[in-house]
């Protein structure tokens, strides 16, 4: 707590917005974009090992936090006072810290795969300021920071070897994403039966079983959609430059129209409707992005041909 008092002395208001900002690299939204704009326009096997990554991570991350049921620095000590704009997002008990879980996954994940020493460079120093905002804003200590760099980092060197089978053999995601929706179903029926201590937190507890409901309806359903586009569709991540934009942002769209006009469903259910529609049901679009881009390329190939 030393630490934290002393960061909790230093704030100011630029740096708080600062790493108000900065904290966000860790939210799931930065992790759901990534994992499908490289699954949709630049490398499946990438994609899908960023998503494993993660979706381990998180799994690791959720039962860690429920095993030993650490409450948050502010809780510990009603004398310390965080950033207020950081409340929001800071759920479920203090150890370890999911924020920096993400980061390290994706970002680490993208560093090892790139062959790049500056944007190697850059993720690192990304990881960094995500974990060191979680510190400053006073939702984490520095034990729930290193904790999560371990851990992200040895997912990201254990699972690395799975990526290059996928890009040899498709049908390896199939199995990899199976095990861990049946580690993470595993995970949840621990969060939602395991007779916890009386004074354990209820609402922490509950946090822990929606995560698990969520995340395993998310692996079942990119588990079915990566079946049908492998097995059927076999959609092609190639695309002119229009056509992956049109394709990146109509299908955010579309995801993000399930994730908030199915609120009705189970978040199991829903999850697993976000990622069947991202994995299987929107690459059968793909050709059309094709020839949208290609289409408009030719025809300005042509204007410059003719006025020339």
């Amino acid at each position: 707590m030393e630490l934290l008092y002393w960061l909790e002395s230093i704030r100011t208001p630029v740096l708080d917005a600062f790493f108000s900002t900065i904290t966000h690299l860790g939210a799931e939204l930065v992790f759901m974009v990534l994992a499908v704009v490289l699954y949709w326009c630049i490398d499946k096997a990438e994609g899908l090992y960023l998503l494993s990554v993660g979706a381990l991570g998180t799994t690791l991350n959720q039962f860690l936090k429920l095993a030993f049921r650490i409450p948050r620095p502010w809780v510990k000590d009603p004398n310390f006072t965080i950033v207020e704009t950081a409340r929001a997002d800071a759920t479920g008990y203090s150890f370890p810290s999911g924020h920096t879980q993400s980061v390290t996954g994706v970002f680490g994940a993208l560093a090892r795969d790139s062959r790049k020493q500056w944007f190697r460079m850059l993720c690192i120093i990304l990881i960094a300021l995500t974990a060191f905002s979680r510190m400053y804003l006073g939702v984490h200590t520095p034990m729930d920071m290193g904790v999560s760099l371990l851990l992200g980092t040895v997912l990201v060197f254990a699972l690395y070897p799975l990526k290059k089978k996928m890009e040899d053999r498709p049908e390896t995601a199939l199995w990899l994403l199976g095990v861990l929706a049946a580690i993470n179903a595993a995970y949840w029926c621990y969060a939602a039966f395991f007779p916890f201590p009386a004074d354990s937190d209820a609402a922490q507890i509950a946090h822990g079983v929606e995560n698990g409901a969520k995340l395993t309806g998310a692996l079942i359903g990119m588990s079915l959609g990566c079946l049908i586009d492998i097995k059927v569709v076999r959609s092609s991540v190639k695309a002119p430059i229009l056509g992956q934009i049109l394709k990146v942002f109509l299908g955010l769209a579309g995801v993000l129209a399930i994730k908030e006009g199915m609120r009705f469903l189970p978040d199991s259910v829903r999850y697993g409707l976000m990622t069947f529609f991202a994995a299987g049901i929107w690459p059968m679009a793909f050709p059309l992005f094709q020839k949208c881009g290609k289409k408009m390329s030719d025809d300005t190939t042509s204007n410059d041909r003719r006025c020339s």
